[in-house]
């Protein structure tokens, strides 16, 4: 409610609203309401730890901040913010292609590597570029996106004019006129352009040229051959996000990557598609014995992370948590969105008998949760 009274509707609602009728945005926090916890009593729950690892790198908890666009645009140099937030909590930040700083003013804002996350675009060259930018900055994984191909339909985005670069409509420039101190804020900011592509893409060297570009470059070509040559581009450890079909998981598995992401977009690509939560255990039983994997989407608590563990998932991803909590407080409401979390993922995991995360199995939860054998 603070981020809503704060932030211009715009962009509020590009953080809030999904695609078409919005039916997966729901089902992806409605699928982990449903799934039922196990109480215990009378365990020596003194001393816990949600302490994990995540593609072997240490985690306080077994939670990333998600790569999400417009971030800049949520409170000034919001990414920033969000990065030291994640990086003094203990948690790794995912930076976006389109995030509104750069990853080099990232990561003069850092002392530790973030993650950086990748759009294919049809222009390879500057792909190519982007990588190597993301290796300069020394990023330490990269997570590539494969579910946007074509961008899904999101009817506030349309109704509000919101593109790239923004086209605000009427209803859009009088709704900053109730914004005063976004507004003031906003002229501190070092970036209001998307900072990882302007200045940086061939013949992208405004807002106005942005527009052309970004319309014809997410590239529906995208193919297996291009995870494996952006693999070899990086060399480094690769996160596959996007991923909702065994027959995917089994082939991302082939392709060498280190972790997949069980997502359908926060419900922002294909409405109708099922749940994040729901196929996760499908996923897990084909191939969680050769791959972590993680889940992102309807994460809305510690206790949602708990559940997910439960279903086998090794780690997970947090977006609209913190992107409210920044568009509230900045790097303080980043951190407080964290530490909630963190708190109900500690009492949660105490309630049902556990003191550390390798603990936590699907002997906490109640059945039926969700799942479906794997095809053959």
């Amino acid at each position: 409610r603070r981020t809503h009274g704060r932030v211009p509707k715009m962009f509020y609602d590009y953080v809030a609203s999904g695609s078409w009728t919005e039916g997966t945005l729901r089902e992806n926090e409605r699928s982990f309401a449903d799934i039922r916890l196990r109480q215990r009593i009378l365990v020596d729950i003194e001393k816990r730890s949600v302490e994990s690892t995540m593609i072997g790198e240490k985690v306080s908890m077994p939670v990333a901040l998600s790569p999400c666009g417009f971030g800049g645009m949520m409170w000034p140099n919001g990414e920033a913010h969000a990065a030291r937030a994640a990086e003094k909590f203990g948690v790794p930040f995912a930076l976006s292609t389109m995030s509104i700083l750069s990853v080099e003013q990232v990561r003069e804002a850092t002392t530790k590597p973030f993650w950086f996350q990748l759009y294919v675009m049809r222009d390879r060259d500057f792909v190519a570029r982007l990588i190597q930018r993301a290796k300069d900055a020394q990023c330490s994984a990269l997570i590539l996106t494969l579910d946007l191909q074509v961008l899904g339909q999101r009817h506030a985005d349309v109704k509000n004019g919101l593109s790239a670069p923004p086209r605000p409509t009427l209803q859009s420039l009088l709704d900053l006129g109730t914004k005063p101190e976004w507004c003031l804020r906003m002229l501190g900011a070092k970036s209001l352009s998307f900072g990882n592509i302007v200045g940086h893409a061939k013949g992208v060297d405004n807002m106005s040229s942005l527009s052309a570009w970004t319309q014809e470059q997410f590239d529906p070509r995208l193919s297996w051959a291009d995870v494996e040559w952006i693999k070899k581009q990086w060399g480094g450890k690769l996160i596959l996000k996007g991923i909702m079909d065994v027959q995917d998981a089994r082939i991302a598995v082939q392709s060498g990557a280190d972790a997949i992401i069980v997502s359908n977009h926060g419900g922002r690509q294909l409405d109708g598609a099922p749940a994040a939560v729901e196929v996760l255990p499908e996923i897990v039983a084909a191939v969680g014995d050769k791959i972590e994997v993680w889940i992102d989407g309807g994460i809305r608590s510690g206790q949602s992370v708990l559940k997910a563990l439960a279903l086998g998932a090794k780690g997970t991803m947090i977006g609209r948590p913190w992107l409210y909590g920044l568009g509230a407080y900045g790097e303080d409401g980043v951190r407080l969105c964290l530490e909630m979390v963190h708190k109900e993922l500690d009492l949660t995991m105490a309630f049902c008998g556990k003191t550390s995360i390798d603990q936590v199995d699907k002997g906490i939860l109640y059945e039926p949760y969700p799942h479906r054998p794997p095809p053959p």
